[in-house]
């Protein structure tokens, strides 16, 4: 693509900004990007200014997303040049390898390299990469599913790099269900509809994030089902992420639930201690953060547990906190930061639902999307009821909120199933005694802290 030429500087900015944003998340665009003007479009040359203390940083972290997102704006001829206060220059590292071409709306930051293996994401990562190395053949669709933060979209952008790098020309493309959903719109009114069929249909890989807001859009489901369908029986890959399990979308129809529960359901967990600890230990690689102490690590883990997106922030803030202030990364610079961010509490925080049915799951040797399921065989249909009747003890949650949490369940069924057990632990001690091994078991996991 040609350097798009005669657009002033300061326009192209505020693109560059809103894909910057889009890629990098609030975050970290609100630390190390908002801060950051533009200086001069010269010939094939976008100059940056960087305060002098981030000006390294910014060029060496951000660097790679910084050209490739001016790219998407300006043409592939554009380079990035970052300047500190006093013009010095920058120049972006390549790492020996192009970005990623912004069409297929990809990050080039995530990759399978830079994902962290632990016992909550294991299988997610492991279908991933399986369906990255054998598109349309491995798991068709691949459906994975997670509370926000815990990783989804990084395997999702990592499937199609991967792609990318080694899929021999097979053509990706990622978007989010808003996205789709907005751009449908757009070619309706346009009346370019055809156009937008080639866009999602003529492609090797659809990645679509965040399905369940298709629900309660009719038109929308009515072109995303057809899509699905063209690409499906094509042989071409599909692969979605979701906040929850296909059966507890109730707002989208269910000839979709049923397609997208037609592949595999992975889920993805909130990581453990020690894994929390080796994504924050990843990260402090990659970026080369001057770290004090080690010890810093394992406080930021301690404090924030269920959402690494959380955890990465955090280390973000803290390194943003160094570079502007000088101040050494130790435990009290860490500390004085995660206080301001994530107040100590004095009470300890209820097990989250997800980490229950982990343990019920694990305890009674049947899968989570088992648990989850409509299957009312005996062997999965008791340790539901039993994860129900703990994550009515241990959370406090009402019982709406409980039946959300285990695909859509209604309130008279989680009253019954709180009812059966109870009355089985009154007679029954092993039941009883289940129930306790259960409950330490639940509780220690959420007090781990080290490896």
């Amino acid at each position: 693509m040609e350097l798009r030429g005669n657009l002033d500087p300061a326009a192209a900015w505020r693109e560059i900004r809103c894909e910057l944003r889009r890629v990098l998340g609030d975050s970290s665009y609100e630390i190390w990007i908002a801060p950051l003007e533009v200086r001069a479009l010269e010939e094939n040359r976008l100059l940056i200014a960087a305060p002098a203390a981030t000006q390294g940083w910014v060029a060496n972290r951000f660097g790679r997303v910084l050209e490739s997102c001016a790219q998407s704006v300006l043409g592939t001829a554009i380079r990035v040049v970052v300047e500190g206060a006093a013009g010095v220059h920058k120049p972006i590292r390549s790492g020996g390898e192009t970005a990623s071409a912004p069409a297929a709306g990809l990050n080039p930051r995530y990759s399978f390299d830079q994902f962290v293996i632990g016992d909550g994401n294991r299988l997610a990562h492991a279908a991933c990469l399986a369906v990255a190395e054998l598109p349309g053949q491995a798991y068709n669709p691949l459906f994975l599913h997670a509370p926000p933060g815990l990783g989804k979209t990084h395997l999702l952008h990592a499937i199609g790099n991967y792609v990318r790098a080694f899929g021999g020309g097979s053509a990706v493309r990622y978007t989010t269900a808003e996205s789709f959903t907005n751009h449908f719109i757009r070619a309706l009114s346009s009346r370019s509809l055809e156009r937008f069929k080639q866009t999602y249909r003529d492609v090797d890989v659809l990645l679509i994030d965040d399905v369940q807001f298709l629900a309660s859009k009719a038109r929308t489901e009515e072109e995303f089902f057809h899509t699905f369908n063209a690409l499906y029986e094509n042989g071409r890959q599909l692969v979605l992420t979701c906040d929850r399990l296909p059966q507890a979308l109730l707002g989208v129809e269910e000839r979709l639930r049923e397609r997208f529960e037609a592949g595999l359901v992975a889920d993805v967990h909130p990581p453990d201690f020690c894994t929390r600890v080796a994504i924050l230990r990843k990260r402090a690689t990659l970026d080369n953060v001057p770290l004090a102490d080690f010890a810093v690590l394992e406080l930021i883990a301690q404090r924030i547990q269920d959402n690494v997106r959380a955890l990465e922030g955090a280390l973000i803030r803290i390194v943003a906190y160094h570079s502007l202030t000088g101040a050494p990364i130790d435990t009290e610079l860490t500390t004085k930061v995660l206080d301001t961010m994530y107040p100590r509490s004095t009470t300890k925080s209820p097990p989250a639902a997800a980490q229950i049915q982990a343990a019920v799951a694990a305890f009674y040797e049947i899968s989570t999307s088992e648990l989850l399921s409509s299957n009312r065989a005996a062997r999965i249909s008791w340790p539901r009821q039993v994860a129900i009747y703990l994550t009515r003890e241990l959370t406090g949650n009402s019982l709406q909120a409980i039946g959300a949490a285990f695909g859509g369940r209604n309130h008279a069924t989680i009253l019954h199933a709180c009812k059966r057990v109870a009355k089985s632990a009154g007679v029954d001690r092993h039941v009883d005694a289940e129930l306790q091994q259960l409950r330490q078991q639940v509780l220690a996991a959420r007090d781990d802290r080290s490896c």
